[in-house]
């Protein structure tokens, strides 16, 4: 309740926000309704309502971790590389490289953030809720938004303009917001041109058969080429949401993701105490995360038919520096 009063004093836009998703979402949502049953005051609603209204408080935080992230990532350096050809392309040519760039790389962070279990923790925050509607789409630990933090820098080192990159990460947040909505709209002839209600509602169900599929925020075509896309014809998703615990209320699924860690400024002055022994942490915590991905990355894959994919991956142990709370 105070992060929700804290922002509000900051800010009245999160409730013009709010009152606009309201008024343009419901209706389509009382028209055509994937779920009949499915109420507009349902269950965690106060939980969804109260993540979009902390939003001035809580974003800048995950703002300039994401900035953090962008730099240490170098997804410049990669973007540095491919700046001559970016350069010579005419400025529509661009502009399409731009989009299939930054959404292959969306693609690759996301699909780390499921199946890497450290960002799966924050993550798990916004695959949690167990009812899409209008609203659902906010519901997101603010370091879990970092995702965008490699493509934005990579494009940014490829020489687009912060503009454009910042138009292409407010786009793919609004149209995430939509992808939530409780519509029926199958959209079939679009279904591997670009996402639709029906892609992503796959994506947020917990049937073991749609596990670690439909990943692309954009185009589905990174999910048929890397074997990831899931499409049943003959039956649509009914159950959301996580096997695991996850508590309600805004404060608590803040905190949730950070059970365990060691205190930020204990960390920080022990940076600054030991400055050789914690670069040597940080870079084997970096090259443990960086084999999580690989692993990842090699994961056999189902095939469009919707074959079931592996378990997830085993919980494995954070290295001790990053839990320890000595």
């Amino acid at each position: 309740m105070a992060l929700v009063v804290g922002s509000l004093a900051m800010s009245r836009e999160p409730l013009f926000a709010l009152a606009f998703l309201f008024i343009i979402v419901v209706p389509f949502e009382k028209w055509m309704p994937r779920h009949p049953e499915q109420r507009v005051r349902r269950k965690a609603l106060g939980t969804d309502i109260a993540h979009g209204l902390a939003a001035p408080v809580v974003t800048p935080v995950g703002v300039f971790v994401a900035a953090v992230i962008g730099i240490l990532s170098f997804g410049w350096l990669p973007g540095l590389a491919i700046r001559p050809l970016v350069a010579m392309l005419p400025g529509w040519a661009a502009m399409i490289l731009g989009v299939l760039l930054f959404d292959l790389l969306i693609y690759w962070t996301h699909r780390f953030s499921h199946e890497v279990p450290f960002l799966w923790r924050f993550h798990a925050v916004h695959h949690s809720t167990e009812t899409l509607d209008w609203v659902s789409g906010l519901r997101q630990h603010p370091f879990d938004g970092v995702i965008l933090a490699p493509a934005f820098a990579f494009l940014l080192g490829a020489g687009f303009s912060g503009e454009y990159a910042g138009v292409l990460t407010a786009i793919q947040i609004l149209t995430g917001l939509f992808l939530h909505a409780n519509v029926r709209w199958r959209l079939r002839p679009l279904h591997r041109i670009i996402i639709t209600p029906e892609f992503h509602h796959w994506h947020h169900t917990n049937e073991p058969k749609a596990i670690h599929s439909n990943y692309s925020v954009f185009l589905p075509i990174w999910d048929v080429l890397f074997g990831t896309y899931f499409m049943p014809s003959n039956r649509r998703p009914q159950t959301y949401g996580i096997d695991e615990y996850m508590p309600d209320g805004l404060a608590a699924q803040m905190l949730w993701p950070l059970r365990g860690m060691d205190n930020p400024i204990r960390i920080l002055w022990r940076a600054l105490r030991h400055p050789i022994q914690s670069t040597k942490w940080l870079l084997g915590w970096t090259w443990f995360l960086i084999g999580q991905m690989a692993r990842t990355a090699r994961r056999p894959t189902k095939n469009v038919t919707g074959v079931v994919p592996e378990p997830p991956m085993k919980p494995q142990p954070v290295p001790e520096p990053v839990l320890a709370g000595r």
